[in-house]
């Protein structure tokens, strides 16, 4: 009889526990739709900014301030870089972070019209959503904040402002490099899309950089042969790579582009310069391939009489997925639900889909859908987030921000980013990372096991934090 009664109240506080959870997560729900217009009004000021890699001084005290106001402690200039920060609320463990990117890309200003119409020509734009990205992991920071107060639960929420995601910034490898992470629990991210899933997947890791050759100038017809051309060693280099091509695995991409090329055709160029882009699915395969790659430039220097050096500008670890944390995401995105569209997004959406260049479009509803769970193998593209997923247990979602069918890094992405359509996929997104830091919050038995995948996927508790950017510093005038 003892042993029935113990059962029974065992059932009766599971059930009463998961009954105040969940109204938890409904009054979550209702306090950020309340919030709605306020962070709308500040992702479409960041919009406007739309401010370059490491130069998002705008941006960064914007997010700060508001995150200031709420009672969080900020630490700016982490990682000695002037627009980075870290803000927190609570104290002790867990600790949860929330990443927030909020570069902008060039090229990509454009009003919030369904046509193209740049607001400043050739300007900064926000092509991937990052005033979204921003905003709404603050939002979401912000929430989970609230309900650490109100409930009394231990533990601590970061708000980690992460600059430089673009392009060859890699601002995240910098903060891992400087131990941000070393006393997080876990990390959760998202990102603008046109849909919405939190099925885990991976990324190629990428390194960058440029290899410079210098030879002797000379009369390219009165003395061609006092002359080494430095042109001939970049031309070398290429065409071994291209041979090279042949040889590698279907998953690896080499990508080149030569900056320098010499001033005349009537002098042998003592400088050229070209720079290589590599990408692969795992760390230790993107090396095997830069050692290949080195050889070429090696034995182009040789060949030519040249000499070479060359600079890493970027190095990115592949994502490691999650599924532990992921599946915690797909449940609260679940109950979140997708974006819904007004008469007038739907005709926005309807108009703005003819401007782009494709066969078939997924129908503009899907932005409503939840894509099921799945295991999604590695995607094409790369990101510094990868580097966080090696040393702490990460999960991200990717929501509807962009109208189904419009690509990223695109003046239509860029359109979507700054009006309602984009405002409502940021608020999918605040609402299902709060959720998911809650459950993390009230299940620690959920981030031993989020720890524990990771350290079988990166082959044991080992592993030490390698940066592919070497020793470089902060390229805080890439963008400049």
């Amino acid at each position: 009889m003892h042993f029935k009664s113990t059962v029974l109240a065992l059932i009766a506080f599971f059930l009463c526990s998961t009954l105040h959870a969940q109204t938890d997560k409904t009054k979550i729900i209702s306090q950020l739709d309340k919030q709605y217009a306020h962070y709308a009004e500040l992702a479409g000021r960041i919009w406007k900014l739309a401010e370059p890699g490491y130069l998002e001084e705008q941006t960064s005290q914007l997010l700060q301030n508001e995150l200031k106001q709420q009672g969080f402690t900020i630490t700016t200039g982490v990682a000695d870089i002037p627009t980075s920060f870290v803000a927190s609320f609570g104290k002790g463990a867990p600790v949860i972070s929330i990443l927030a990117e909020m570069d902008a890309l060039p090229g990509l200003s454009q009003d919030s019209v369904p046509f193209r119409k740049p607001l400043v020509p050739n300007a900064y734009g926000h092509g991937c959503g990052h005033n979204l990205f921003g905003v709404g992991s603050v939002a979401a920071a912000v929430a989970v904040k609230n309900w650490l107060q109100q409930s009394g639960k231990p533990g601590t929420i970061q708000l980690i402002g992460t600059p430089a995601e673009e392009g060859a910034g890699g601002g995240k490898t910098y903060l891992v490099k400087a131990g941000l992470f070393n006393n997080v629990d876990a990390t959760l991210h998202w990102h603008p899309g046109d849909r919405n899933s939190a099925s885990p997947s991976s990324s190629l890791a990428y390194r960058v950089a440029n290899f410079q050759f210098k030879g002797l100038a000379a009369h390219a017809a009165a003395s061609p042969e006092k002359g080494r051309s430095a042109l001939d060693a970049v031309e070398a280099m290429n065409y071994m790579v291209n041979m090279m091509r042949e040889h590698v695995s279907s998953t690896t991409r080499i990508h080149y582009v030569i900056k320098k090329g010499g001033l005349t055709s009537n002098i042998v160029p003592d400088y050229a310069e070209v720079e290589y882009t590599i990408r692969h699915p795992t760390a230790k395969g993107l090396e095997e391939i830069w050692a290949r790659l080195m050889k070429t430039a090696q034995a182009a220097a040789l060949g030519t009489e040249t000499t070479m050096d060359y600079e890493i500008l970027a190095g990115l670890y592949n994502l490691l997925p999650n599924e532990t944390l992921a599946r915690v995401m797909q449940k609260n995105l679940e109950q979140v639900g997708g974006v819904n569209y007004t008469a007038n997004e739907t005709d926005f959406a309807n108009k703005i889909r003819k401007t782009v260049y494709s066969e078939s479009l997924p129908p503009v509803d899907y932005a409503a859908s939840i894509q099921p769970y799945a295991l999604n193998g590695v995607g094409s593209a790369s990101t510094d987030v990868g580097d966080v997923s090696w040393v702490i247990p990460t999960a991200g979602l990717s929501t509807a921000t962009f109208v189904p069918g419009i690509p990223p890094h695109s003046w239509q992405a860029v359109a979507c980013n700054g009006m309602s359509i984009g405002y409502k996929g940021m608020m999918v997104a605040a609402k299902t990372i709060s959720l998911s830091a809650i459950d993390l919050f009230n299940q620690p038995d959920t981030i031993k096991q989020a720890k524990t995948e990771l350290y079988k996927a990166r082959g044991g508790q080992e592993f030490v934090y390698k940066s592919l950017a070497g020793d470089r510093k902060p390229p805080l005038d890439y963008r400049k």
